[in-house]
């Protein structure tokens, strides 16, 4: 029988969110479930807490009575976090201080038997320095929930350097055992889920730092164009800033100060002044109540109709079907407005290199959805025919962003960093494509995992935008991953691994 199959009870230490979600799956699982703490009140009311969550979950028919009362019964709160036990499992969920984890872990060895494994659930610290305070490493591992546990049922199991060979499969049968899905994380700043999330954030703070756009603009974008279900920003205010900063700067730190990965001192300054979101009611929103506060978009400016002239002929047949003046041949009429559509490229860059008259030239994102058309106007532009673009792509019945012009815009940029730190992770073998994707899907809930999000885009549409993003700025933060050259280059899919070494001796 499996290692996962044999485990009757756990341990959980802490009661937190946290302590109390996994204590409350692993009841609901079948296992016996010792739950502890520093503070004796806080089991109690943990305890409490989780037999009236069984209760709820009962009166919306998600469980039977009789298996409420069952996983009720399975909590079981001790005294102490080390108390005498014979579970087969420890799960520390206490705060993120390494030296508290390792006092914690040092002191279990002590009074749990040889055979208990110890799982920590730590999201920013590395397994391998936990582990360093155990005579015998080799049992603990990284179980990476999700907050909340019940709901987000993604787990990471991270293997230390010195974690068993045979402990990581055992884990990921326990996660599916407890209803959750797993992913193999290795011990690397992030791990996998918080390395990942960078691609979003990070970038949309460099496009507000160079004012391509504001922060409901650039959320409206990610939801509307690329299908999030939150900006950026919101997301930003609705974890708090205590906690997204100081997580970004210790994956950049503990890449070394890795480019793509850099911060920005936009959030360390609104993080000093207090500005944390949701928690503190002032963020990049305000909120009263709870609800968010949000000016209501700008209304297209009255202007002089102008025929439009397009180098997409399916712009231009949304346009004619709105009743908008179109024309469709080689080169605009001398009165035209002109909208190009590039990918990577800023519109100014586009228009020069096809020879078209600049002061009439904006750009239109041709990620664009029916729902939402992004706009970019460059300086040389002449804002008459800057408004006459805005009525006309309005006329369509969609919303209309207006931003600075620059290349990628913004849902080109967001989504090509998004696509390239997975494919840095992938690179790197961080985790496998499969995993990536998963992860990302399920934690942090994008549309589609990045690496299949890459391939409906196109490996080569991809990394021509961060080619010209690099060329561009000069920034190597869009320096492209060698997975995403070399899949491009060969004609691979993002997430196929390919022949390696390694297959050549299999």
């Amino acid at each position: 029988m499996q290692w996962a199959e044999q485990v009757n009870a756990v341990r959980v230490i802490g009661t937190g969110v946290m302590g109390r979600g996994i204590a409350q799956i692993a009841a609901a699982a079948g296992l016996a479930v010792e739950l502890a703490d520093a503070r004796t009140e806080a089991v109690t009311s943990a305890v409490d807490q989780i037999g009236q969550m069984f209760d709820k979950l009962a009166s919306k028919g998600r469980m039977t009575a009789e298996q409420a009362a069952a996983a009720r019964g399975r909590l079981r709160p001790v005294d102490s976090p080390l108390a005498p036990t014979e579970c087969d499992l420890v799960v520390e969920a206490v705060r993120e201080d390494l030296a508290t984890k390792r006092e914690l872990f040092a002191e279990l060895e002590k009074i749990c038997p040889a055979t208990t494994v110890f799982a920590t659930n730590t999201s920013s610290l590395q397994v391998t320095s936990i582990a360093t305070a155990l005579a015998d490493p080799s049992r603990l591992a990284g179980l990476h929930f999700f907050n909340p546990v019940p709901l987000m049922r993604l787990v990471e199991v991270i293997p230390g350097a010195r974690t068993a060979a045979w402990l990581p499969d055992a884990l990921v049968d326990l996660v599916r055992r407890l209803g959750h899905t797993p992913v193999r994380a290795t011990d690397t700043p992030g791990f996998l889920v918080n390395h990942a999330g960078r691609g979003l954030v990070t970038e949309a703070l460099q496009v507000l730092a160079e004012g391509v756009a504001s922060t409901s603009d650039v959320d409206r974008i990610c939801r509307d164009v690329l299908g999030l279900r939150m900006g950026p920003f919101e997301l930003m205010d609705l974890t708090g800033l205590d906690v997204t900063h100081p997580a970004m700067e210790s994956i950049w730190t503990g890449y070394y100060g890795d480019p793509r990965l850099r911060p920005s001192p936009i959030t360390r300054t609104r993080l000093e002044a207090g500005l944390l979101g949701r928690k503190t009611g002032e963020g990049f929103y305000t909120y009263v109540d709870g609800v968010k506060q949000e000016d209501p978009e700008p209304q297209p400016p009255e202007a002089v109709a102008r025929p439009v002239w397009s180098d997409s002929a399916d712009l231009l047949d949304a346009l004619a079907g709105a009743g908008v003046e179109v024309e469709r041949g080689p080169e605009p009429s001398a009165g035209a407005v002109v909208l190009v559509t590039p990918h990577g490229h800023s519109a100014a860059t586009a228009a020069r290199s096809a020879d078209l008259p600049v002061t009439r030239v904006c750009g239109v994102d041709p990620l664009s959805t029916e729902a939402r058309c992004v706009l970019s106007v460059h300086p040389a532009c002449d804002p008459e025919f800057a408004r006459s673009a805005w009525a006309a792509l309005a006329a369509t019945g969609r919303a209309v962003t207006v931003v600075r012009d620059n290349p990628g815009m913004v849902a080109q940029r967001i989504l090509a960093a998004i696509v390239n730190t997975s494919c840095f992770i992938a690179e790197q073998r961080l985790a496998s494509p499969a995993d990536i994707d998963t992860a990302v899907r399920i934690a942090l809930g994008y549309p589609r995992g990045p690496l299949e999000w890459g391939q409906q885009v196109g490996p080569r549409r991809v990394l021509s935008i961060l080619r010209a993003l690099h060329s561009a700025t000069g920034d190597p933060r869009y320096r492209p991953s060698r997975w995403l050259v070399e899949r491009a280059e060969l004609g691979l899919d993002l997430t196929e691994t390919g022949t390696t070494p390694h297959d050549l001796l299999t």
